[in-house]
């Protein structure tokens, strides 16, 4: 089985405990985040391990890349504290297997747009910006052999992921793909980050759809017309996985002409949308997922944003409603992008 790539030395040199000092939902200065990481280290009961809101962005606060969120997930997993109740937990680890047969796999030698899970939602990779990729995990009745399985993470189950990640990481190298643009920002996560920390090769170049987009519209500059609008994103948790590719946001936020508002809640200090935290075991995680919702969109309006961007489906089914109910306008990324060069969003 594969094993965390976890520097001990590195977390015992570290004076500022940025991974728990920073944390948004837990109240930990460095000397007591100091005391309940080495708890972790060494594989004792932390009061972290039952208050984590498994958010992912303490993997982005680390200053030395140390994975101290993976570390989190995986002692939970060994002294059995699931952030979930057990009946979600067991139903949640039965819907992505994969079944229904292999899909039908045809060898690309070329670049691919990998929709994972969310092959119903292929209106959104159309039009100019998506024609030089061919779209692999088209079928919805076989799309589980493409999912990443990271959404585990919130579960507590590395095992899960470890055990079924390298099947996904086959089916998708069995197309030949010369790089892989993922959809999903959880896909990317995994590839670029959650395998090379548990040592799972993956033979794949994997691009960030905010990049393929940003490189396609620098592509048709001459077709942007400014989108003038106020925008505010709703960051995802697996975004806290690659804040390099969350650079892009402003860079196609620049490019289109649309004005990034200025808010609290925004880059690291991103709210999480709340899927996962209102069925979590801990008392009053309802109303703190209601109140973290509130406080989110209601920076959003201080700010004057008109619309609010998403990429992540969890966050859009999550929050969309809300935003809309809110007087702004939920949009994909990839609509957005779509208007820019006169295109009709999906």
């Amino acid at each position: 089985m594969f094993e965390l790539q976890f520097d001990e030395s590195k977390c015992h040199a570290c004076v500022t405990r940025d991974c728990l000092t920073r944390c948004q939902y837990m109240d930990l200065d460095a000397q007591a985040a100091g005391i309940e990481m080495e708890k972790i280290i060494s594989g004792q009961d932390s009061r972290v391990l039952h208050e984590c809101r498994t958010c992912y962005a303490c993997e982005e606060y680390c200053p030395t890349g140390n994975h101290p969120f993976y570390l989190i997930v995986k002692r939970q997993e060994e002294l059995g504290i699931t952030p979930l109740p057990d009946p979600i937990i067991r139903q949640g680890i039965q819907v992505g297997v994969p079944f229904r047969g292999d899909p039908e796999i045809t060898e690309i030698n070329g670049p691919v747009l990998n929709m994972g899970v969310f092959s119903p939602l292929a209106r959104l990779a159309q039009g100019k910006l998506f024609e030089d990729l061919t779209r692999i995990s088209t079928d919805s009745r076989k799309m589980h052999h493409f999912f990443c399985q990271l959404m585990y993470l919130h579960f507590a189950r590395t095992s899960v992921i470890n055990q079924r990640l390298p099947g996904v990481i086959e089916t998708i190298s069995a197309y030949k793909p010369t790089e892989v643009v993922h959809f999903h920002d959880e896909c990317y996560g995994t590839y670029t980050s959650y395998a090379p920390a548990f040592g799972i090769e993956v033979p794949f170049r994997s691009i960030h759809l905010f990049e393929h987009l940003y490189n396609r519209l620098t592509e048709l500059r001459e077709e942007i017309r400014p989108v003038n609008y106020k925008v505010a994103y709703q960051r995802p948790c697996s975004s806290r996985l690659s804040p390099d590719a969350h650079a892009y946001v402003d860079k196609i936020f620049d490019l289109i002409g649309a004005e990034h508002v200025s808010r609290r809640y925004v880059d690291e200090n991103a709210l999480c949308c709340g899927s996962t935290i209102v069925s979590q075991k801990q008392e009053g995680s309802r109303r703190f997922c209601l109140e973290l919702q509130e406080e989110n969109i209601e920076d959003m309006k201080q700010a004057g944003a008109e619309l609010c961007i998403f990429n992540c489906p969890a966050c859009m089914q999550t929050m969309g409603k809300q935003v809309a109910e809110n007087g702004i306008m939920p949009i994909w990324m990839s609509d957005l992008c779509r208007m820019a060069i006169g295109e009709t969003p999906a």
